[in-house]
This record gives C-alpha cells, sequence and structure tokens, in this order.
C-alpha cells in the first residue's frame, strides 16, 4: 500500500494544485471521489488489468462518470490511463484530502462514546481539540456501548482514552505489575 502512497502523491499534488489555482476543491475532491469509487469496483478492476488500450480504458472510465468529470477531470483520468495509474486512483484521493486539510488547516477528530453525544458536548470536545491542535476540527461520532461509559477521542497524532473500559484495563495491567 505504501508503494500506491509514493505513486498517488505527485498526481495528488498536481490535482490539489490545479484545484487551489482555480478555487475548485470541492469539485475536484468530488470528481476524484467519484472516479476512486468507478475504478474500486471488482469488474472495473478487472478491466484495469485487461489488454485493452490505455485510451480505450480512459474512454470507458470518462463515460461511466459522465457529467461527474469536468474537461479538466476526463483529461486527468486519461493521463493517469496513459501511465497505468488508475489503480492508485483512491490513494491519490486520499492524499488529495490530505492536502485539502493541510491547506485549510483542519484535522478530522474520531470520537467514540458509550452513549449519543449531546450537541452541547460535540461543542465543548470541537473547542478543546481546536485549542489543543490550533487547528478547525471535524468531528465523526459513533457510538459504543461496550465502552461502559466516557469516550475515546482519536487524531491522527494522538488517543485520549477517557472511557470506563479503558481504564479498567489501565487499572488490571497496574495491578498485575
Amino acid at each position: 500500500m505504501s508503494e500506491f502512497t509514493t505513486v498517488a502523491r505527485p498526481y495528488a499534488k498536481a490535482a490539489f494544485d490545479f484545484a487551489v489555482e482555480h478555487d475548485q476543491l470541492a469539485q475536484w475532491q468530488t470528481m476524484l471521489g467519484f472516479a476512486a469509487a468507478v475504478v474500486t469496483d471488482d469488474s472495473m478492476q478487472n478491466i484495469l488489468v485487461s489488454d485493452l488500450s490505455a485510451t480505450k480504458i480512459a474512454d470507458l472510465i470518462v463515460k461511466i462518470c459522465g457529467d461527474q468529470l469536468d474537461q479538466y477531470g476526463e483529461n486527468f483520468i486519461r493521463i493517469m490511463a496513459e501511465n497505468k495509474r488508475l489503480q492508485v486512483l483512491p490513494a491519490v484521493l486520499a492524499q488529495f484530502k490530505e492536502y485539502v486539510d493541510d491547506y485549510q488547516s483542519t484535522t478530522e477528530v474520531y470520537v467514540t462514546s458509550a452513549f449519543p453525544l449531546s450537541d452541547e458536548q460535540q461543542q465543548n470536545i470541537i473547542t478543546a481539540m481546536e485549542k489543543r491542535l490550533a487547528r478547525k476540527v471535524k468531528l465523526n461520532c459513533n457510538v459504543d456501548s461496550t465502552l461502559i461509559a466516557g469516550a475515546v477521542i482519536r487524531t491522527d497524532e494522538f488517543v485520549i482514552d477517557g472511557s470506563s473500559r479503558g481504564q479498567i484495563a489501565r487499572l488490571a495491567n497496574e495491578l498485575q505489575l
């Protein structure tokens, strides 16, 4: 997978730079997302490794994507097809999203709680994390009743485990020492 990241990086950077220059970040993220979904389909995966020419594969993907791609998105798909890099399109999308997050100074924070969080609790977490990370925060919440109580907060940089299950596990670990 790391080889995909290495191959995807210049394509993602080129798409990102173009999108910034033309003030089309959201449009490009949508286009790349749709095209990445197309190439991850099992039948499309078989076509990507077939003996079809790069032009025919690109034409097929452009046709499937239809109005989801503008002329620049179509050109991007054709260039990737010529270089036999369409398989890495999902990695291009992931890298593109990272560039957008860095550009917009945002980061994703994942909160898993024992019970659904109220709007006020979510806002308190957003405020605290924005202060700690010095970035805008996109909060992704889910519920896991096995935590018993509390919450686990994850970012790319750290994990804060304030769940009862985590506290019990740490206590059990200390008692074994």
